[in-house]
Formats: structure tokens, C-alpha cells, sequence
């Protein structure tokens, strides 16, 4: 018996033999059986086709994930149902041990017989966007590795909650603490700590922190030359120092064709294209910085050239080689293209984490230059387009408030492979009735349209589901998404809705057999990210067949033909610019 005055401290400690069972616990049968079910459903086809090891990833935590939810749901019923009821569904001990097992055993085969389609699956997706296709034995391992990882994320889990307990049985002995209190305090503790870190992940995503995590996007590549010619930032001339550039503005502003490579492709005498780039070490903020594109507009007399694009750039500060030398092709040199870096992050982690630095740059970059572009006489001016990829889509988008205003401000924009909660969102859900949300057709394609092929492209269009014969009357706006393409579909809604284009027909580029399932296809579309980019041309987020008529059909110059950009399209194909 404890002497009086003295807390007998030893009843709020976890003893090490029940952190021992909490630990190696055999696992709960209906979160077991959530898994299990969960697990099938991570192994059916997403966007693109997926290796063994990424897919037994993915399942491992779609497995975890399932395990979460049974418990979720489980412990109500337990806690206050179940305690309740006069008739037991489990009455004899013989039942309690007999039925889980059934039902374990029925999704564990479950499991076995979709990993064994499952190849089957990921061959005919291989065969839609021409990549590699698995063969069935080895691809079945992905379970063994999705059971690795369940198990570690289970073993990890629990850690936490034992030491969740531990803390809570710690502060109801040390702090007297009420004990609903005491264990709340514990995971709340640990939330803020998981949110603090994401935040700090999210704004690290335009500092130094994360350029020193991402190193390699800001170094210098070996092969890297500074430019000589002054229309370059960069250039000894240029007060964007060739060292603030990082990577991405390095490789921008030092590749492409030449004046005379560009007259020998097209026949007649050219003009050396501009490009001007600010990267995150360039100035001290985005003010600053778009102070320093404009600086570098008026030194290379970037308002005389007959076009202007202003070009939001993917995540880590990159722009589309193919997509800026098609541009320069079209025009033989007489353009001027502006950029500006915003994040050091992966384009893929940039979608997850930093789109609001996006939004801001996008929206200053676009202003900056529109206010000084509209004080020039219009017979005095360039062609102003803007253009943007992936991410630089959204981040273009930003500066404008709708379609109205956009066509308003703009001569023309292209945007490649968008996902935005802006303009692209609101025009694809405002599409013609009749019509998919993996090609819309928008006020009959008057103004704006949509294209994952060139035959979309083409005047008038046709599609399955609707046909116009309406002008596509300038100033043009035009989306390019493939059906295949995560970039495009990647949504936080796919966690627990069905979204459109899961419930009408498949896109040419995707497997008529994916599913929508609550958490698993918001995961599997989050994997396709990391491989979207290195689809082939056609799918995935490649759109490297289909810019230069993109080009053309948004903003050719005038006397353009179909002969002309079929010339610039074999240029940038069996001679593509050297970054």
C-alpha cells in the first residue's frame, strides 16, 4: 500500500511485457481483412504501367491504408454496438476462431488471383503507351513486397501508439493530468509536429533550405557553357548572374538553335532568339525578380521582336526544350522568351507541395510584363502569348481571373498538360453537354479547345461525341492532355469521389479496366506522377509529337501553311535543340 502523500506513479507506467504484446500483436482480423481488400484494388491498372517494385510499394501502403480504415470503422461497432446486443453474432468460441479465418482467407485469395491478372493488366496498358511489358511471374512478387511493407508500416504504427501511450500514462503520473486529457495531448502533440514538417516542406520549396536538399537542380552541369551572345541572360553583359540561374536557367538560356543553325533550317536569314530567365538566386524576391526579367527585356529590346512569350516554367525552374525551339523555329529567331524559376522541388513534388508559390510567381511574371507590354503602341508591339507546362500552366493561369479576361489580355495561349484549380478546372466543367472530360468541347470550340492528338487540332473538329463546324476565331486558347496522363488527373477529390473521366468511356490511351476505388486510385495516380514524364511521346505527360502543331495552331504567323509546320515539326524531331 502506497504511504500516504506519495503518488504510487508505477500504475501510469506501460510495462515492458505489454509494450512487448502492443508491439508483435497477431493483427486485427477486420483491419486485416481491410487490407487485403485494399491491396487487390492498388493492384488494378492506373494510368500508366508500373514495375513490380513501385506496384509492391504502392500496395504495401494501399494495404496500410485499408488496415487504418477497418479499424476506424471497427471500433465504434465494437466499442458501443456490439456491448450492446443480447444476441452475439459470435456466440461459441468455436465461431470466433472459424469465421475470421474464412474471411482472411477469402481476401488473401483475392489478392493472389488479382496479382496474377494483374500482369496481364499492366501488358495490355504497356501495349496502349508503347512501353515495356512485364512478365506474370515475377510481377506476382509484388505481393510479397506489399506484405514487407504493410508489415513495417504496421510495426511502425504501432511504435507510435505505444509511445502515444506511454506519454499519456507519463503525464496523468508527472502532471496529474485528467486522463482523457493526458491522451490527447500526446497525438496532438504529435500532429503538430508532422504539420510543422510539411509546412516547412511546402515553404522550403522557394528557399535555400530546399536548394540545398535539391541540390543538383541549382548546380552547374558539366557540359554547360555560358552564353557569349548579349540576347541571353546570363550573358557577361546580363545583370541575371549566370551563377543565380541554377541548373534549369543555365541549360534555358544556353541551348536552342542559333541565328545560323535556324536560317539554314528555314531557308532565310534569322535573327538570334532572346531568352531571358531569372532563377531563385537571382534577386531576394518575386518582386525582385520580375523586376530583373523586365530589366532584361528593355537591355536585349525584347518589345521590337515580332513575339513575345512569356513561359511559366515546371516546377524546379525547367521549360520544355522542344516546346521553346519550335516557337523559335516558327518565327526564324524573331522572339523573345521570359521565365522565372519559383521552387527548387521536382516538378512531381512541386504539384504536391508548392503550388501556391507557382500561383504567386506566375501571377507577378504575367502582370509585370502585360502592364509594360500595353503602355507601347499597338503597331509598335510584339505578339504576346503565354505559355506554360504541368505546373507552369497553372502558374501562368494565375494572372488571369477567367476565359474572358485571358483572351482580353493575351494574343494567345497554350497550355500543356494543366492542372489547375483556375481556368482549366472551371472551362472543362462548363464543357457542351454530350461531351468527356478527357476532351471537352467548350462553347463549340469558338475559343477555346482541347487536344491529346493532332487530328483534335484540326478545323473542323470531330470526335465520337459531338461535331463542329464553328471558326476558331483568334485570339485562341488551347489545352493538350492526354487520357493517359497523371499530371492532367492527379486531384486530392480522388481520394474518397469517382471523378468524370473514371465513368465515361476510356480515352484512346487508357485501360478500359481501371476503376475508381476510395484512397487506392488517388495513390496510384499519385505513383503514375513519377513516370509520367518519361512515357513516350504521345502519352503520359510527353506531348513532344504534338507542340509544334500546337504552335501553329495557336499562334503561326501570318501566310503559315500545314507544309511549314510540318517542317518545323521534322526539325525539332530528327534534330532536336541541344537542351
Amino acid at each position: 500500500m502506497t504511504a500516504p502523500g506519495i503518488t504510487d506513479r508505477s500504475r501510469y507506467r506501460i510495462g515492458r511485457g505489454d509494450r512487448r504484446r502492443a508491439m508483435f500483436a497477431g493483427p486485427d482480423v477486420i483491419g486485416l481483412s481491410f487490407a487485403l481488400v485494399f491491396l487487390a484494388w492498388s493492384l488494378s491498372p492506373s494510368l500508366l504501367p508500373r514495375g513490380w517494385v513501385v506496384q509492391g510499394v504502392l500496395s504495401g501502403l494501399a494495404g496500410a491504408t485499408g488496415y487504418g480504415v477497418g479499424l476506424a470503422l471497427a471500433f465504434p461497432v465494437r466499442r458501443w454496438i456490439v456491448p450492446k446486443l443480447s444476441w452475439r453474432p459470435l456466440s461459441s468460441r468455436r465461431a470466433e476462431k472459424i469465421l475470421p479465418l474464412i474471411v482472411v482467407a477469402g481476401a488473401a485469395a483475392m489478392v493472389v488471383g488479382t496479382a496474377w491478372a494483374a500482369a496481364d493488366w499492366q501488358r495490355d496498358l504497356a501495349v496502349l503507351v508503347g512501353m515495356p511489358s512485364p512478365a506474370t511471374v515475377p510481377y506476382v512478387r509484388t505481393t510479397l513486397l506489399g506484405a514487407a511493407i504493410f508489415g513495417t508500416v504496421l510495426f511502425l504504427a504501432r511504435g507510435l501508439a505505444t509511445m502515444a501511450r506511454g506519454g499519456g500514462h507519463w503525464l496523468r503520473g508527472r502532471a496529474h493530468l485528467p486522463p482523457i486529457v493526458a491522451h490527447a495531448v500526446v497525438p496532438l502533440v504529435m500532429l503538430l509536429v508532422v504539420v510543422f514538417a510539411v509546412d516547412e516542406v511546402d515553404r522550403s520549396g522557394s528557399s535555400g533550405a530546399a536548394r540545398r536538399v535539391f541540390g543538383a537542380q541549382d548546380g552547374t552541369a558539366a557540359d554547360v557553357v555560358q552564353p557569349q551572345l548579349t540576347e541571353r541572360s546570363g550573358s557577361l553583359v546580363s545583370r541575371s548572374g549566370w551563377d543565380t540561374l541554377g541548373m534549369p536557367g543555365q541549360l534555358f538560356v544556353s541551348g536552342g538553335r542559333t541565328a545560323m543553325e535556324l536560317a539554314t533550317v528555314n531557308g532565310a536569314p534569322a535573327r538570334e532568339p532572346i531568352r531571358v530567365y531569372a532563377g531563385l538566386a537571382s534577386a531576394a524576391d518575386t518582386a525582385a525578380r520580375v523586376e530583373l526579367v523586365l530589366d532584361e527585356l528593355d537591355r536585349t529590346a525584347a518589345w521590337n521582336r515580332k513575339i513575345l512569350v512569356v513561359a511559366g516554367t515546371t516546377g524546379a525552374g525547367k521549360l520544355d526544350p522542344i516546346a521553346v525551339d519550335s516557337v523559335e523555329l516558327m518565327y526564324n529567331g524573331d522572339t523573345a522568351i521570359a521565365a522565372m524559376q519559383y521552387s527548387s522541388l521536382p516538378s512531381w513534388l512541386s504539384l504536391l507541395v508548392d503550388r501556391a508559390a507557382a500561383d504567386a510567381a506566375g501571377a507577378a511574371l504575367v502582370d509585370g510584363i502585360r502592364q509594360r507590354w500595353s503602355q507601347l503602341p499597338p503597331d509598335r508591339r510584339p505578339r504576346l502569348v503565354v505559355y506554360g507546362e504541368g505546373l507552369g500552366a497553372q502558374s501562368i493561369e494565375a494572372a488571369f481571373d477567367g476565359p474572358g479576361e485571358l483572351r482580353r489580355s493575351v494574343d494567345g495561349a497554350l497550355f500543356v498538360g494543366p492542372n489547375s484549380d483556375r481556368l482549366w478546372r472551371s472551362v472543362k466543367d462548363r464543357r457542351d453537354p454530350g461531351t468527356t472530360e478527357v476532351l471537352p468541347t467548350y462553347s463549340d470550340g469558338l475559343v477555346i479547345r482541347f487536344a491529346a492528338t493532332r487530328q483534335d487540332l484540326v478545323v473542323p473538329t470531330e470526335n465520337a461525341l459531338h461535331t463542329t463546324s464553328e471558326p476558331w476565331t483568334p485570339p485562341r486558347v488551347l489545352y493538350l492532355q492526354h487520357s493517359s496522363d497523371p499530371t492532367v488527373w492527379w486531384d486530392p477529390a480522388l481520394l474518397f469521389s469517382r471523378p468524370d473521366w473514371l465513368s465515361e468511356p476510356p480515352g484512346g490511351d487508357r485501360s478500359p479496366a481501371m476503376r475508381w476505388y476510395p484512397f487506392v486510385t488517388f495513390g496510384q495516380v499519385t505513383a503514375d506522377l513519377a513516370r509520367a514524364q518519361t512515357s513516350p511521346p504521345g502519352h503520359g505527360h510527353n506531348y513532344a509529337d504534338l507542340i509544334p502543331y500546337a504552335w501553329a495552331a495557336v499562334a503561326a504567323p501570318q501566310g503559315w501553311s500545314e507544309a511549314d509546320t510540318e517542317r518545323i515539326a521534322r526539325a525539332v524531331v530528327m534534330s532536336p535543340p541541344d537542351r
